[in-house]
C-alpha cells in the first residue's frame, strides 16, 4: 500500500470528528474519535455501563466506520478496543463536547477511556464533488472510467 494513502488516512481522519463505532455485542453508535497516529491508536470518552463500555472491558474486536465529505474521507476501521485508566491521556483529549456528555465534566466518576489498537483500515479518499463531476464527464466523453481518488487496505 503506498504511503502516500497512509499519510492521507491519518492526516484526513485527524480532521473528521465522528464515526460509527460497534464492539462484540455493542451496537454501532455515533463516537467522537482522538487520533494517536504515532500508535495506530484512536481514543474514545464514553460512559461506563455503556455497550461499547463493558465491551472495552473484555477486549473485543471493534468496527469503527467513517464517512466524511468535508474531508473527502471513507473508511472502514478495524481493531480491538479496550478500557482504560489514563488520567494524562484524558486530560489531553478532553474537550467541551465530551464534557456535556458528564454531570460532574472532567471529574465524573462515570468517564470511562476507551483505547482502540487499529489492526486493518480499508480506505477511501476522494478529490470532493467537484473533482467526482469532472472524473464522471470526461469518463462518458473518453469512455474510460473515472478516477474517483485512491483506494486501499492499510495494515497496522
Amino acid at each position: 500500500m503506498s504511503t502516500s494513502l497512509a499519510k492521507e488516512f491519518w492526516d484526513r481522519l485527524d480532521d473528521t470528528r465522528t464515526g460509527m463505532l460497534a464492539a462484540d455485542t455493542a451496537r454501532a453508535i455515533p463516537m467522537s474519535h482522538y487520533v494517536d497516529s504515532d500508535a495506530k491508536v484512536l481514543w474514545f470518552i464514553t460512559a461506563n455501563g455503556t455497550e461499547l463500555a463493558k465491551s472495552a472491558q473484555t477486549g473485543a474486536s471493534a468496527e469503527y466506520i467513517v464517512t466524511s465529505n468535508d474531508e473527502h474521507l471513507y473508511a472502514r476501521i478495524d481493531g480491538r478496543v479496550q478500557a482504560v485508566r489514563d488520567e494524562k491521556k484524558l486530560d489531553e483529549i478532553w474537550s467541551a463536547v465530551a464534557a456535556a456528555w458528564f454531570k460532574d465534566g472532567r471529574k465524573d466518576d462515570d468517564i470511562q477511556l476507551v483505547r482502540m489498537d487499529l489492526t486493518e483500515a480499508e480506505v477511501w479518499t476522494t478529490g470532493g464533488s467537484i473533482s467526482f463531476l469532472y472524473e464522471i464527464s470526461k469518463a462518458h466523453m473518453t469512455d474510460q472510467k473515472p478516477d474517483l481518488g485512491e483506494h486501499g487496505t492499510l495494515r497496522f
